[in-house]
C-alpha cells in the first residue's frame, strides 16, 4: 500500500513515500526555510522520482501534534488539501508515538521529548516488545524536573529522541543512553509506519479528511496572553 507521510511539527521538514514497510523515498530538511516553502516541493519531487501521482497514494498521513503550533497547522492543512474530495484514508498520528517508532531497541524505556519552552517538554513514555510498541503514558506537557523524578523510578536503559534531545540531556538528573543522531529527529518514515498500523488496527474507523484535527496540549501563546490579561483585569 502506497503511503505518503509528512512531519512538520518542529523546525525539521520531513516527507516520506512508502510501499507497506518499504521506503520508496524520504526527504529531511533543516534548512531554515518555512514548512510552507519546503513540504509541497518535497512531496512533488518524491512522487515524480517514483513516477507516481497523488492518485497512486492509498493512505495519507501526518504528525498531527503535539509540536510547533504553526508547523502542526501547516502539516494538517497540506494533508487536508491533498485529500480533499477523496475517499482515501487520511491519518493523523501522535508526533511522540512516531518519534518512539524511530527507536528499534528492546528492553529499554523510550522517551520522546519535544521542546515546549519554559523548561517544559511534550513527552510520552513507550516500551518496545516482541508484540510491538507499547504506550506507557499519554501524550503530555511536563516539566523537566517532573520528568526526571518519574524516570528515576525505572531501572532500565533510557533512550531519548526528538527536538528536545539536547535540552533533556543537559537538564535531566537521570542517566540516559546516547541515541544515534539519525534516530533523534522527527521522521516521516516513522509517521508512515505508525499511520499504516493505526489504520490496519482500526477497521471501520472514520479516517476521512474532515476528521483530521491538530493535537495541541496547551493553549497558544496568543491565547495564554489573552487569558493572563483577562485575569489581571478581573483583579483590578
Amino acid at each position: 500500500m502506497i503511503t505518503l507521510a509528512l512531519d512538520s511539527t518542529s523546525r525539521y521538514s520531513s516527507v516520506a513515500l512508502t510501499d507497506n514497510d518499504r521506503i520508496l523515498g524520504h526527504t529531511f530538511l533543516d534548512s531554515g526555510n518555512t514548512h510552507s516553502e519546503t513540504l509541497l516541493p518535497a512531496i512533488i519531487d518524491l512522487l515524480n522520482f517514483n513516477h507516481m501521482h497523488s492518485d497512486d497514494v492509498r493512505l495519507f498521513a501526518c504528525s498531527a501534534g503535539p509540536g510547533s503550533f504553526t508547523g502542526v497547522r501547516i502539516g494538517v492543512s497540506i494533508l487536508k488539501g491533498l485529500c480533499s474530495g477523496s475517499t482515501r484514508p487520511c491519518v493523523g498520528v501522535s508526533t511522540l508515538e512516531a518519534l518512539a517508532e524511530n527507536l528499534p531497541y528492546t528492553d529499554s524505556l523510550l522517551c520522546p521529548v519535544m521542546d515546549a519552552r519554559r523548561n517544559q517538554v511534550y513527552n510520552a513514555l513507550f516500551r518496545r516488545t516482541e508484540e510491538g510498541l507499547i504506550r506507557l503514558t499519554p501524550d503530555r506537557l511536563i516539566t523537566l524536573s517532573e520528568l526526571s523524578a518519574e524516570l528515576s523510578n525505572y531501572n532500565q536503559k533510557i533512550y531519548l529522541c526528538g527536538d528536545g534531545y539536547s535540552l533533556a540531556k543537559k537538564n535531566l538528573s537521570v542517566y540516559t543512553e546516547n541515541t544515534p543522531s539519525l534516530l533523534i529527529a522527527q521522521n516521516a518514515v516513522s509517521v508512515a509506519l505508525v499511520a499504516k498500523r493505526q489504520w490496519e488496527n482500526s477497521p471501520g474507523s472514520d479516517f476521512s479528511e474532515g476528521k483530521l484535527q491538530p493535537i495541541y496540549l496547551r493553549a497558544s501563546q496568543a491565547e495564554r496572553e489573552r487569558l493572563e490579561k483577562e485575569t489581571a483585569n478581573k483583579k483590578i
